[in-house]
């Protein structure tokens, strides 16, 4: 039995002795708000929504909204794929007592899609719904360079499936002076994908730090972005502008990463993508993340800031007049069939988004020759698509010429697209064609340029933790003492993982200070907001819009 045979048996197996998302009502396992123990749950539709309750024996009921729509959630629950399991798990136990023994363990069923490696929990602002950065008096945890490179190696020695994308995070990582050298070890250790988050201070007064980013093997920025006006973006409004003329510069792409609160900044998603669209040069996404209500909130502003993914893409159509539609986003396993063809052609276990359908959906904005904007899906058959890529995929298991096949599917693609409603001066099938048969890969950049991604992925809490959920997280932070954690238990559970393991890599913040000769609050940064609006960029980058998806209609007016 090949590695691939024995990755299907063992898929297959796992999936079917826990089960994996069925329909509503069903039961799940979750954690009390309180006491953060493991209780039963049951997750059920009321009211056109979809709820999540439960009860501790010492702190009563919880009832949390899961997701606002129980028609999007029908839909996309089908579209579950097969995961993978880890088959050399980071700690020795059956995972039966799920969340607090993860570092992974064999019941888990998603490989590491993307790892964070936390570089500093130091950060140059102190955000009022951020709950990581080191305040004053708390130990710092800086990882060595030598720990970077060992967490890394962890990561590329994961079976079957090798991590291959890294997010290097904080706090803020651009306070490190050696962060161009952790971008340098993830190449070295052969990481494909390495990406910084930040909240782009830096980036905008430190273009040197830009070029040398990119130069070391930085392949995209995650930058905070929660809205396009000073209201709803208070954190890095001024700045943006500045940090991203110098990725432009060096061709750095972003993806803008807005933390949705409703009541907010849930007013301006529309005319945060239509930012993107105009600077769609540089901006290559836009990734919506609902707030994650963590630690002890009132219940009455916990129900007023809650918002879930179908609550976003509701505020999108509304905001876009129907531009953009609901039908127009998918779930994240979606793209399964992809990965069941790859996997059917070369024999070998491929990169799959297994993750639970809940966690994430998205779609692609595409900017025509004459402006005209239009999702993807408008003018691909997107279901249709995905359902003969698996009928194709089983004739290949079945043992069909992978040569014929390939020849159908390339003869059968211009099928599913709709050339009328496709914009001006784009040609989906061609841009494929060309990526597939002639390997010129140039061609998918071009496809890259050419659309606005646009992402969501939904963080849990305490209020809202399915179980079911943490199982299939595809998003995990790497550790120092050998872990890999998913991103929902060690941001959830801080006291058991992120805290605790930090603690332990820590020191004093005094004795940082002696050994850097820096003090922590020297490092918080002062805005000088009048200088930075008379800035001909700032202007340049925030006047003058082209109006792509009318939501600009009442400003011009």
């Amino acid at each position: 039995m090949n590695v691939y045979e024995r990755v299907i048996m063992t898929t297959m197996e796992s999936n079917a002795s826990v089960g994996y998302m069925g329909g509503l009502p069903h039961k799940t396992k979750s954690l009390c708000p309180e006491c953060k123990r493991v209780i039963d749950a049951i997750v059920y539709e009321e009211g056109g929504g979809v709820w999540i309750k439960k009860t501790c024996p010492e702190h009563g009921e919880f009832k949390e909204k899961y997701w606002e729509s129980a028609e999007l959630y029908n839909r996309e629950r089908k579209r579950g794929i097969r995961g993978v399991p880890t088959l050399n798990p980071n700690v020795e136990n059956s995972g039966a007592n799920c969340p607090y023994d993860c570092g992974l363990c064999k019941r888990h069923k998603s490989h590491t899609a993307l790892a964070n490696i936390v570089a500093t929990n130091r950060c140059d602002l102190s955000c009022w719904y951020c709950f990581f950065y080191a305040r004053e008096g708390q130990p710092i945890y800086e990882p060595s360079l030598e720990d970077i490179r060992r967490m890394v190696r962890n990561l590329r020695q994961e079976k079957p499936v090798p991590c291959k994308a890294v997010q290097i995070t904080g706090g803020e990582p651009t306070l490190r002076e050696d962060l161009v050298e952790m971008v340098r070890i993830c190449k070295e250790e052969g990481i494909n994908h390495v990406q910084i988050n930040t909240n782009g201070i830096n980036f905008a007064f430190k273009p040197d730090l830009v070029k040398a980013l990119r130069e070391a093997g930085s392949n995209t920025v995650y930058m905070s972005f929660d809205g396009v006006s000073p209201k709803a973006n208070p954190k890095n409004h001024w700045e943006l502008p500045y940090a991203m003329e110098n990725c432009r510069k060096v061709g750095l792409g972003i993806v803008l990463v807005p933390t949705v609160i409703n009541g907010v900044n849930d007013h301006e998603l529309g005319k945060m993508l239509n930012f993107g669209l105009n600077h769609n040069d540089i901006i290559r996404g836009v990734n919506f993340q609902p707030v994650s209500l963590v630690g002890r909130m009132p219940d009455k502003l916990r129900e007023k800031q809650r918002i879930t993914i179908p609550g976003v893409i509701k505020r999108i159509e509304e905001q876009t007049h129907g531009i953009i539609k609901k039908e127009d986003f998918f779930s994240i396993p979606s793209a399964g069939p992809v990965t069941e063809l790859v996997e059917a052609f070369t024999g070998k276990p491929q990169y799959r988004l297994s993750m639970h359908f809940a966690c994430g959906m998205a779609s692609y904005l595409v900017k025509g020759d004459d402006d005209r904007v239009v999702p993807l899906p408008e003018f691909v058959d997107v279901d249709g698509l995905f359902e003969y890529l698996d009928e194709k995929a089983k004739e290949l298991r079945e043992g069909k010429n992978r040569v014929w096949v390939g020849i159908k599917i390339l003869s059968k693609l211009g099928s599913f697209i709709e050339k009328r409603k496709q914009p001006k001066g784009f040609n989906l099938k061609k841009l494929l064609i060309t990526a597939l048969v002639k390997h010129n890969y140039h061609a998918l950049g071009e496809l890259h340029h050419r659309t606005l991604f646009i992402g969501m992925m939904h963080f849990q809490d305490p209020y809202n933790y399915d179980v079911e959920r943490v199982e299939r997280c595809g998003i995990h932070y790497a550790l120092p003492d050998g872990r890999i954690v998913p991103f929902c238990t060690f941001n959830v559970l801080p006291e058991i993982y992120r805290d605790k393991v930090q603690a332990q890599f820590s020191i004093p913040q005094k004795e940082w200070e002696k050994k850097t000769g820096q003090k922590l609050m020297d490092s918080k940064y002062v805005r000088d907001a009048k200088k930075l609006e008379s800035g001909e960029i700032y202007k340049r980058t925030y006047f003058n819009l082209k109006d792509y998806l009318g939501v600009l209609e009442n400003e011009n007016k």
